[in-house]
């Protein structure tokens, strides 16, 4: 039954397994684990980042597209949400309306961008999809009369979804139904597909697999995913702006989070996303606890400054890396195959 949902993808892991079970244990009990503002904020950023993640990786990862405008997808679904709360009303019609919306624009745009730049070399697609996506957040930016403008917009839920912990777990449900989504693609026939063009496309294209709509429709499937999380964002904060959703520092991190968990597997976006968000959050915090520990050697209180998180946080990303160079799934995996 567990392989069947898994779509026979297990970790092959004892400590993988161990580790996805805290995740999604703490996740799905994080509003009595750890009660707060904060701490559910963070699980639900978690939750929205593995889905945005994983829908990545499925370019990245598992057919070797690099594309910097997976955030613009991620944005037309939280300002799908946005609009057409803020025009319709605080309505479950305006939320599907919008939603609907997103993916449509979502689904036109990331075929227009794979049928005319996947052609092209990996390095130029790259730039393509910076350029496209760099035009639509100063068009987000500037269209105010629709999207807020800088000051983005606010907006009421229904009153079903008025109290958090009920969004919260309708983000859990949503959020762990996508996974399983996911992990059912990758491993179809097409997501093996995916692999062989990104092993070798030359090879693939000679035995009779059409690179390019095969790559096209990985972009399609990752943007309709990355719309389905911005939707989520939107729902949870109950506000849209450029820098909410559309911001290059979240493509940076995303990038970061693969890298972390481990490129080409779904299981490293759930990792790399729980690891990140929470050392993104509360980094700050233990090192302002450390420097009041250290507060008697000035030398030492110095050095773990809260003010230093980002320096903190840079190092133990090249740390990650520099022992983990297959991503945290890839090394479990590995040790757990030589032992």
């Amino acid at each position: 039954m567990l392989a069947r949902a898994l779509s026979h993808d297990l970790p092959r892991s004892r400590w993988l397994a161990a580790l996805l079970i805290v995740v999604v244990l703490g996740l799905a009990l994080a509003p009595v684990l750890f009660p707060g503002t904060k701490a559910l904020n963070v699980a639900a950023k978690v939750m929205i980042f593995i889905v945005l993640v994983a829908s990545f990786d499925l370019l990245l990862g598992y057919t070797g597209i690099v594309s910097f405008a997976h955030t613009m997808f991620f944005g037309i679904g939280a300002y799908g949400i946005a609009i057409a709360s803020t025009r319709l009303g605080a309505s479950w019609g305006a939320i599907a309306l919008g939603l609907l919306a997103a993916l449509l624009l979502s689904l036109a745009l990331s075929l227009l961008i794979g049928l005319f730049s996947l052609r092209v070399k990996a390095i130029f697609f790259a730039m393509i999809t910076l350029a496209v996506a760099s035009a639509f957040q100063t068009l987000a930016a500037q269209l105010s009369a629709l999207t807020g403008g800088d000051d983005g917009l606010s907006f009421k839920m229904p009153a079903a979804l008025q109290d958090r912990l009920v969004t919260y777990y309708l983000l859990f449900g949503v959020a762990f139904l996508l996974v399983l989504a996911l992990l059912r693609i990758v491993n179809s026939p097409f997501g093996r597909v995916l692999q062989a063009i990104r092993e070798n496309p030359f090879r693939a294209e000679a035995i009779g697999y059409r690179t390019v709509v095969y790559r096209t429709l990985a972009s399609v499937l990752a943007a309709l995913f990355a719309t389905f999380a911005g939707a989520l964002l939107a729902l949870w904060l109950r506000y849209n702006g450029p820098d909410t959703s559309l911001s290059f520092e979240i493509m940076l991190d995303v990038l970061l989070i693969v890298v972390i968990g481990g490129m080409g597997t779904v299981y490293g976006a759930v990792i790399g996303a729980a690891l990140f968000v929470v050392a993104q959050n509360y980094l700050q915090d233990l090192l302002r606890l450390a420097a009041s520990a250290l507060e008697g050697v000035p030398l030492l209180a110095r050095l773990v400054s809260p003010d230093r998180w980002l320096l903190c946080l840079g190092i133990l990303f090249v740390l990650s890396v520099y022992h983990f160079p297959t991503g945290v799934v890839g090394r479990l995996r590995a040790m757990s195959s030589r032992g």
